[in-house]
């Protein structure tokens, strides 16, 4: 019984070292966020047809996106994980806090009627659901924006 419970912990001890320290593919989560389609774990803003409207922002794309990112690079255990401001797309992965859980948020600023809408798709990469915690991140960048 002694040596179960041994290799049950390490199995656990293994797991969650994997989940914190695995490597993240930045072509794999640095795609085109406008193709995301929402569904449970992923969170989804854009003009239309996600699960939040982005507004329309007076600034260049450039600019917009370099305020978004100093307010991401802001939230603690967030780090960019490809892309930048004057590329057009930023990718980030932020993870929990106890165990390291990652999740990547990629934005993209794309011109609108009137200046700048972002395109944001915020997702978990292991698991099923995230508890809500990719809206309440995306949700609380926006508002540092001046989304609402």
């Amino acid at each position: 019984m002694r040596l179960i419970l041994s290799l049950l912990l390490l199995a656990v001890i293994i797991g969650l070292a994997y989940v914190r320290l695995a490597p993240s593919n930045r072509e794999a989560w640095h795609r085109d966020p406008s193709t995301a389609v929402p569904q449970i774990g992923h969170f989804v803003v854009r003009p239309e047809g996600g699960d939040i409207a982005s507004n329309v922002y007076p600034d260049s794309p450039v600019d917009l996106l370099t305020r978004f990112d100093a307010i991401a690079m802001a939230e603690p255990r967030t780090d960019r994980l490809a892309g930048s401001p004057e590329e057009g797309r930023v990718t980030y992965v932020s993870r929990s806090r106890v165990i390291g859980f990652p999740d990547y948020t990629t934005v993209q600023a794309t011109p609108a009627e009137g200046g700048t809408a972002l395109v944001i798709h915020a997702r978990l990469r292991f698991g099923q659901s995230d508890l809500g915690v990719n809206a309440a991140r995306v949700t609380r960048w926006l508002d540092a924006l001046g989304q609402r």
